[in-house]
């Protein structure tokens, strides 16, 4: 018999597979893709309108298996079918980020939910995630969190993980059921001494320094201390954002004790949208007067609005009605640019200092500038100023109001903001 020429094959896989079974495919490695999501994100960066971003950080998982990424694009492609637009990219270390369009937000949660508890099921997790945060997923807004996005990408070519991933956290992230202990606890607690107050200034004042308001808040991690002191309130975003809810309505119960230290102060709170709506407001609403209800100020975060934009219009109307101003806090530079904050009915808008807003382009800079100096009926807060270079940002910008520890330190030297920004001018010019 002649030998039948051999043929060139690809490489068998000696798999010992039973009778009557079928042998299952080995997963390949992964193509990555960071640098056609980074293109795509560069020249998309005009159309980020209802974008959002779910990051999976599979990069944390202690073994990994390139199995799991087929296992997520099952799980994915259930809900895929019904969005307006879902894209998914693998990147170099590992994670997997979705781009995605017209999904209810319960949809994507309870996807996120799944492929968690399917990861985690055979591993675990070495570490917080790139946004400090004890969660295999993270879910955001794209366009409020377009440059860290970016950052991240670009960050994996130089580290290999997308720079702060690698933190430890000092202490066990909060379970539910310790969670369920603190709130029994809370109900019957007196919040009084962890409820601090930080003055917001108005840097345009010449003959004295000008308090806008006090925003009175709760010092989580001293709270943190007394009630939970071995686990981490904030680890965990969902059970933390969940806990909120349950603290806003003890800081109403101890308000409704006195409300007289209102009177002659303006107070900014921060709340939740379901807070403001509550039974619980309600009644704190009902004790106060016309003109102790001028002296509130609402701060509602970005993110619970985007979330709950009808409950916001419904607040909007409430406020408007019983005489308090709203605050939208934690804004970007890219609701600066493309939000009109004019049509949204808030008197105030702040938006936090970091060094990275100095990278912006110049004609991005200037455009951000003519945008902060053309609403008229929202003024703008810069928050979180913790250097005087923050300070001087606010004054070339027209920002007229800011906060934070150097404003804090300015004041308790009894020095006039106008005059620590007039030396901090002079200096910066001499250098």
């Amino acid at each position: 018999m002649m030998n039948r020429p051999r043929q060139d094959r690809p490489p068998r896989d000696w798999v010992r597979v039973k009778p009557g079974e079928k042998a299952a495919a080995v997963p390949e490695k992964p193509q990555y893709d960071d640098e056609r999501l980074l293109k795509l994100l560069q020249s998309a960066k005009r159309e980020l309108q209802g974008l959002r971003l779910i990051h999976l950080h599979l990069s944390l998982l202690q073994d990994k298996n390139y199995g799991d990424i087929h296992e997520i694009k099952r799980a994915v492609q259930a809900i895929a079918d019904n969005s307006a637009y879902l894209q998914m990219f693998t990147l170099s270390n590992d994670d997997v980020l979705i781009l995605y369009k017209g999904i209810k937000f319960s949809t994507i949660t309870e996807a996120c939910q799944k492929i968690e508890k399917l990861m985690l099921s055979r591993t675990k997790m070495t570490g917080p995630n790139a946004y400090r945060e004890n969660s295999l997923y993270s879910i955001m807004e794209l366009s409020l969190n377009f440059v860290n996005v970016i950052r991240f990408i670009e960050g994996l070519d130089k580290d290999g993980g997308g720079g702060d991933a690698s933190k430890a956290a000092t202490k066990e992230p909060i379970s539910l059921e310790e969670l369920a202990k603190i709130e029994r606890q809370i109900g019957n607690f007196d919040l009084s001494p962890f409820m601090l107050n930080q003055p917001i200034v108005d840097i345009q004042a010449q003959e004295e320094n000008r308090r806008e308001y006090f925003e009175v808040y709760i010092a989580v991690k001293t709270l943190e201390d007394r009630l939970s002191p071995e686990f981490d309130l904030t680890a965990n975003r969902w059970l933390f954002n969940y806990f909120t809810s349950s603290l806003d309505h003890a800081v109403l119960k101890s308000l409704n004790h006195g409300v007289d230290f209102i009177r002659g102060h303006k107070i900014g709170l921060n709340l939740n949208l379901s807070t403001i709506m509550s039974s619980a407001f309600v009644k704190f609403d009902e004790r106060l007067t016309m003109e102790l209800r001028g002296n509130i100020v609402l701060e509602i975060n970005k993110a619970d609005l985007v979330e709950n934009i009808d409950t916001y219009k419904d607040v909007v109307e409430f406020a408007n009605n019983r005489g308090y101003s709203i605050c939208i806090d934690g804004i970007t530079p890219m609701w600066v640019e493309h939000m009109d904050l004019e049509y949204m009915a808030c008197d105030y808008a702040k938006m936090f200092w970091s060094n990275d807003v100095l990278d912006m382009g110049e004609a991005a800079l200037e455009n951000f500038s003519a945008r902060i100096r053309s609403q008229e009926n929202c003024r703008f807060i810069l928050g979180r100023c913790s250097t005087v270079t923050g300070l001087l940002f606010a004054q070339r910008h027209g920002i007229h109001l800011v906060q934070g520890r150097m404003v804090d330190t300015i004041l308790r030297k009894g020095v006039r903001i106008t005059d620590a920004l007039k030396m901090a001018n002079i200096m910066e010019a001499d250098e």
